[in-house]
């Protein structure tokens, strides 16, 4: 496995991990790394792949909706789904 598939992604940022996650696809889809390499690069793909689903998840659980009161004015905020 290759140092870059060696290193930890949980203190990423999304943008970060983003990044580098269209960079190992655009590698793959070139098709010109080693077979070795590929299976590495796939798996760094995959642990960058999941670290963007949780921080996503973790933005969707902080997303808060204004609550406007009768007359259209900001009364305060509640969850975005309403739980």
């Amino acid at each position: 496995m290759s140092e870059s598939a060696k290193v930890d992604v949980s203190d990423y940022s999304f943008e970060k991990a983003v990044a580098e996650l269209e960079s190992i696809v655009a590698r793959l889809e070139r098709g010109d790394v080693a077979l070795d390499e590929s299976i590495a690069i796939y798996e760094r793909g995959e642990a960058l792949k999941k670290h963007c689903e949780t921080l996503l998840s973790a933005a969707e659980n902080r997303i808060e909706k204004i609550r406007l009161d009768r007359a259209g004015k900001p009364q305060g905020t509640e969850p975005l789904d309403g739980q």
